[in-house]
C-alpha cells in the first residue's frame, strides 16, 4: 500500500493544493509584518505545548472532548495561535526527570506514528475554528528528550550520564555537542522530513499543505549553549533553515530562540536570524529563572521585572527593525502570588506584568511595527495540580507545566478569571 501511496502521490499533492488554495492562504511575511490574504496578521497566542497528545487520551473527557472544548475556549478569548510540540525523542528518565510520553520517536529511527495522529486532530480542529500553529520540533532541554536524546543514541552521552541529574555545567557541555555530532544532526533530519511530509488523516492533506500551520520551529530555545559552539550552531540553524523550505515552501521558518538570553550576543543572534530562509525573530522572557526578582511575593520586584522586560523587547523589536523581520515574544510567565501553584488562586502580579507585555503588542500593533505576535505561557486548560503532588507523573492531565517544572507553577487554567480578563481586554479588538 505504501508503494502505491507513492505513485499516486504527484496527483495527490496536485488535489492538495488546489484544496488548500479554495480554502486558506498561508501566513507570509512582508518585511517585518506577518500577513494573511494580503493584510497584516497581529495575534495573541497561548504555548499549548501538549495540544498535539491530548487526542490520543482514550478516555473522551481527557482527550477529544478536552482539546475541543479548550479550543472553544481559547477561541471565545480571541486567543488564535497555538505553538505545540510535534513529538518527543526516547523513553525513560532523562536528566533526573521523567519525560513527556506517548513519545514520536521511542528508539533511534523507529517511529510511532500514531503520535502524529493526534496531531493530525488538532490541527484538523484549529482549521475549522480559522486557529494557527508554530510546530517545534524539537528541544534544547531534557523534558522531550530533544537534542541529548541524539546525543545519547550515538554514544556522545552514556546512559547513566542521560539518567543522572546534570550540573549546569555539565548540562551546558553535553548539549552543546549536539553541533559537532554529524550523526545526531542526521537523526534530527530524518525526523523532520517524516514530519513534514506526514499525511494527515483527517484532513487528507500532507503537513506541508496544512493552512492551519503557520510556522516551523527548529527547537524549543535552541542555544549554542557554549561560546565555543557558536560557529557551528549559526552553520545548523542555517542549513535546517534552507532545508525546511526545500521540502515545504508553504510556511513560515523561525529558530525558536529566547534572544540575546541563550544565544549568548546580539551579534550571534543577528547572524542566525540574517538568512532570507529564516522568516522572523522570537525572544522569550523567564524573570524567575533569570534572577530578576528574589521575593517570593514578586511585589515588591514586579516595577523592577517590568522595567527589564520592556527594556528586553524593545531590544529585540530594535534588531527585527534592523533585519525588516518580524519579532514574536513566544514565550513569557510569571508565578502566582505568593508562588501557590492552586488553579485559581490570585494572579495579582502576573495580571500586571501581562497587562505590561501586551501593551508593547499593542502599541507595535497601533502603528503597524515588528512585534508582530505573543504566546504567553502557558494554557493549563482544565487541568488540575494535584494535591500534594509537585511534578507530572504519567497518566497525569497534560497542563501548561512540563514535567520538570512545579505543576501550577505558570499554567493560565481556565478559571483564572482575572488573567482571561486581562487577556481578553486585548483580544476583542484585534480582528484580522
Amino acid at each position: 500500500m505504501k508503494y502505491i501511496t507513492c505513485y499516486l502521490f504527484p496527483i495527490a499533492l496536485l488535489l492538495q493544493v488546489i484544496t488548500v488554495s479554495a480554502q486558506s492562504s498561508f501566513i507570509k511575511t512582508n518585511n517585518h509584518q506577518f500577513t494573511i490574504n494580503n493584510k497584516p496578521y497581529y495575534y495573541i497566542g497561548t504555548n499549548y505545548w501538549y495540544g498535539g497528545l491530548l487526542a490520543l487520551i482514550k478516555d473522551p473527557n481527557h482527550g477529544k472532548k478536552r482539546l475541543k472544548k479548550e479550543l472553544d475556549f481559547l477561541k471565545a478569548k480571541g486567543v488564535n495561535n497555538l505553538r505545540i510540540l510535534v513529538g518527543s525523542e526516547g523513553k525513560g528518565q532523562i536528566n533526573g526527570v521523567q519525560r513527556v510520553s506517548p513519545v514520536l520517536q521511542p528508539e533511534r529511527g523507529k517511529f510511532n506514528l500514531e503520535i502524529l495522529e493526534g496531531l493530525d486532530f488538532l490541527l484538523y480542529e484549529m482549521e475549522k475554528r480559522n486557529m494557527h500553529a508554530v510546530l517545534f520540533l524539537s528541544n534544547n532541554w531534557e523534558w522531550s528528550g530533544g537534542f541529548l536524546q541524539y546525543l545519547n543514541w550515538n554514544k556522545v552521552i552514556s546512559d547513566a550520564t542521560m539518567q543522572s541529574k546534570m550540573s549546569w555545567d555539565d548540562l551546558r557541555d553535553n548539549t552543546a555537542k549536539f553541533y559537532s555530532c554529524g550523526p545526531c544532526k542526521q537523526d534530527y533530519n530524518n525526523q523532520l522530513r517524516l514530519i513534514l511530509n506526514h499525511y494527515n488523516k483527517y484532513t487528507k492533506r500532507t503537513y506541508i499543505n496544512e493552512p492551519a500551520i503557520m510556522a516551523w520551529e527548529l527547537a524549543n530555545e535552541p542555544r549554542p549553549m557554549r561560546p565555543s559552539a557558536a560557529k557551528l550552531y549559526s552553520e545548523w540553524t542555517s542549513s535546517v533553515a534552507k532545508l525546511i523550505k526545500s521540502i515545504d515552501p508553504n510556511h513560515l521558518v523561525t529558530l525558536g530562540t529566547e534572544g540575546e538570553m541563550g544565544t549568548e550576543s546580539m551579534a550571534l543572534l543577528k547572524e542566525v536570524h540574517a538568512p532570507r530562509e529564516i522568516d522572523y525573530l522570537t525572544l522569550h522572557i523567564w524573570p524567575k529563572n533569570w534572577g530578576w526578582f528574589k521575593d517570593t511575593s514578586i511585589v515588591d520586584s514586579l516595577p523592577q521585572v517590568i522595567k527589564k522586560s520592556v527594556n528586553y523587547i524593545n531590544k529585540h523589536e530594535a534588531l527585527a527593525n534592523e533585519l525588516k523581520k518580524p519579532l514574536v515574544l513566544e514565550e513569557f510567565g510569571l508565578p502566582r502570588d505568593a508562588h501557590r501553584f492552586d488553579a485559581g488562586s490570585p494572579t495579582t502580579s502576573r495580571d500586571k506584568y501581562y497587562q505590561a507585555v501586551f501593551n508593547e503588542w499593542k502599541k507595535s500593533k497601533l502603528n503597524n511595527g515588528s512585534i508582530a505576535g505573543l504566546n504567553f505561557w502557558a494554557f493549563g486548560g482544565k487541568s488540575r495540580p494535584k494535591h500534594g503532588q509537585l511534578f507530572w507523573k504519567e497518566g497525569d492531565d497534560f497542563s501548561g507545566d512540563p514535567p520538570q517544572e512545579e505543576q501550577g507553577l505558570n499554567s493560565v487554567f481556565d478559571n483564572d478569571k482575572s488573567t482571561w480578563k486581562v487577556v481578553r481586554s486585548f483580544t476583542k479588538s484585534n480582528k484580522k
